[in-house]
């Protein structure tokens, strides 16, 4: 049977040891059958795990092979639409428990570093910079907003207190979120997962999901063998492909492209980053960017609706990092890959039941690291039957995107060209 090997990525490069895990042969019993090995199903299997559950988990290629492997690495709080988004759209008492549980999932991934001791180059403090006196307005909005939820870790910038912390004259101020930070995020899925193995879960790498028979006790199909379980977490996200249709339509695969530099020395990282705080601007199709644990700048930007792998990655995302750091011009670039990300038309997260037992989580529209180790919660203490945080989040609507599958790409793609422009001509 074929192997699927990560991507050419730094991350996979510099990932930690971990031991082979055979892909699964013949029938195995089980009360969680977790579907993906990314974020959403390690924090699952982690949580329920812990409540007693035995948990067996179907990766269709290796842990943290998708999104979860390949994203900026920036610890984000919040959701992809912010919590006044959501009051506007379930009403105040709706939205007072999604505020709560919006800065959640970082204190998770902190906790889960402490408790497992996973070595993930895990660094505190991120910046929003804003590039306009209107995105800076947004800010400060928003650290008003966060403060009502109870989120007080938060310094605003000027033009001259950003400059501090980062090395760019494009911006006109900020705001520092020190519960944000940043993480060598395939670092971190492996950690998990072999938290979930020191707990009793199995993980079948190269095993993907072909089948779900749906039932009273349902069955995984994989190529080579099947599981039953009492339950079923479906949390493939963009990488999850037709399996579940009905998740399928209300959702679309997208590309963000990342570029790593080659070493830059301590002296040179730390006068672009003298805090090693990760970056990210507030334009509506936002640049973001960082320092690794051996000093290299990644950076990150851009969106690819339909999930196609561009031709030259450094073309696209180069003149982006030397926008903001025209003194790398002579940098050698090492890395360049790209990660799929679920979008839905919302921007908000789809969480659901189908039939009595399976459950899913999906569509972080680009803002998933935080979120998906709050999903594993929400689902794991739904599985215990305390459903009320999963009602929240099952509760918010979702639309298909207009078009049907075959328009939405060039929908999608002409709404953000016109956000783009709106951020260019600061609107």
């Amino acid at each position: 049977m074929a192997t699927t090997p990560y991507p050419q990525s730094y991350y996979a490069a510099s990932a930690n040891p971990v031991p082979p895990r055979p892909a699964l042969q013949g029938e195995v019993e089980t009360d969680v059958c977790i579907i993906g090995a990314g974020y959403t199903g390690l924090s699952s299997a982690l949580f329920l795990l812990e409540n007693g559950f035995k948990v067996s988990i179907v990766e269709a290629a290796k842990v943290g092979f998708g999104a979860s492997g390949r994203n900026g690495g920036q610890i984000v709080n919040s959701y992809s639409r912010d919590i006044d988004v959501i009051e506007r759209t379930v009403g105040p008492k709706e939205a007072q428990l999604l505020g709560k549980m919006a800065f959640e999932g970082g204190r998770i991934i902190r906790e889960r570093v402490a408790k497992y001791n996973i070595q993930c180059d895990l660094k505190d403090g991120g910046v929003f910079a804003a590039l306009t006196s209107k995105q800076m307005g947004h800010l400060e909005s928003q650290k008003r907003l966060w403060e009502r939820f109870g989120h007080t870790q938060l310094e605003l910038m000027d033009q001259k207190r950003i400059r501090e912390v980062v090395a760019c004259d494009s911006y006109v101020g900020g705001m520092l979120d020190m519960s944000g930070g940043h993480i060598h995020p395939l670092n971190l899925a492996l950690g998990e997962a072999a938290a979930v193995e020191s707990l009793g879960g199995i993980i079948y790498e190269q095993t993907p999901a072909i089948r779900i028979e749906r039932g009273a006790n349902p069955v995984v199909h994989t190529p080579q063998g099947k599981v039953r379980a009492k339950f079923i977490i479906v949390a493939g996200n963009a990488y999850l492909g037709n399996l579940v249709p009905e998740l399928a339509a209300k959702s679309m695969p997208c590309g963000t492209q990342v570029i790593t530099t080659e070493p830059l020395g301590e002296e040179l990282a730390r006068t672009l980053l003298p805090q090693d705080y990760c970056v990210e601007d507030c334009n509506y199709l936002l640049d973001y960017y960082r320092l690794t644990g051996d000093k290299r700048l990644i950076f990150g930007g851009g969106v690819v609706y339909g999930a196609r792998d561009p031709a030259n990655i450094e073309a696209i995302i180069r003149p982006k990092m030397l926008k903001a750091f025209p003194q790398l011009k002579d940098v050698k670039i090492d890395f360049a890959w790209t990660g799929n990300f679920l979008l839905t038309l919302s921007r908000l997260p789809q969480v659901g039941r189908i039939g009595d037992n399976i459950y899913y989580s999906q569509g972080c529209s680009g803002h998933g690291v935080t979120y998906t180790h709050l999903a594993g919660k929400v689902l794991a203490e739904a599985l215990r039957g305390q459903a009320e945080r999963f009602d929240a989040f099952a509760g918010l609507p979702h639309y298909p995107f207009p078009g049907g599958q075959m328009l939405r790409v060039p929908f999608s793609a002409l709404g953000a060209w016109y956000y783009s422009l709106r951020d260019r001509l600061g609107f």
